[in-house]
C-alpha cells in the first residue's frame, strides 16, 4: 500500500529528499559518472551540505556556506556540463519530489530547482560577447571564494 504523500516541512524531509535524489543520481547515466567519475565527490560530505543548501532555499535558514558556482565552473573545465545533463538533473529532480511528496513547499522545491539549474547552466560558460563582464564576475567571485577559504570554511 501506497503511503500518503506529505508536503516537504522540516530538515527530515529535506534530509529524505536529498538521499533519494542523489541515489538516482549515482545510478544515472548521465549524471552518475559525472559525480562518481570526475568530480569523485565523497558522499558523507557532500550530503550534509546539500541538506544545509536546500534547507536555506526552502526554508530561508542561513545554514548553506559555499560556492557552488565556483565549484561548477571548475567541473565544467574537467567535462562540459551540457543542457541533456541539466535537464536529466532538473527531470531527476522532480519526480523524486513527485515520488516522495505533494504539496506548496514540494512545488516550491520543483520550481526552485528549475531557476537554480537554469542559472547556474546560464552563468558556467561565458558567452564570447561577455568576456568583459564575465571577467568582472569572475574576479568578484574568486576573491569571495579566497575569503571564504581564508575564514577557514571547505567546500
Amino acid at each position: 500500500m501506497n503511503q500518503p504523500r506529505l508536503d516537504i516541512t522540516d530538515s527530515r524531509d529535506v534530509a529524505r529528499l536529498v538521499n533519494v535524489f542523489y541515489d538516482r543520481v549515482r545510478d544515472d547515466d548521465i549524471l552518475g559518472p559525472i559525480f562518481n567519475d570526475i568530480a569523485h565527490v565523497d558522499w558523507a560530505t557532500h550530503l550534509p551540505r546539500m541538506y544545509d543548501f536546500w534547507e536555506s532555499v526552502l526554508f530561508a535558514r542561513a545554514t548553506f556556506k559555499g560556492t557552488p558556482l565556483l565549484v561548477h565552473r571548475a567541473l565544467d573545465r574537467r567535462t562540459p556540463l551540457t543542457t541533456a545533463a541539466f535537464d536529466r538533473w532538473i527531470a531527476l529532480f522532480q519526480s523524486t519530489v513527485d515520488d516522495l511528496f505533494s504539496g506548496p513547499m514540494a512545488e516550491h522545491a520543483k520550481t526552485c530547482a528549475v531557476r537554480i539549474a537554469a542559472t547556474m547552466e546560464h552563468n558556467i560558460s561565458p558567452r564570447p560577447s561577455s568576456i568583459d563582464a564575465w571577467s568582472l564576475i569572475d574576479r568578484k567571485e574568486l576573491g569571495a571564494a579566497a575569503d571564504h577559504n581564508r575564514s577557514g570554511a571547505t567546500e
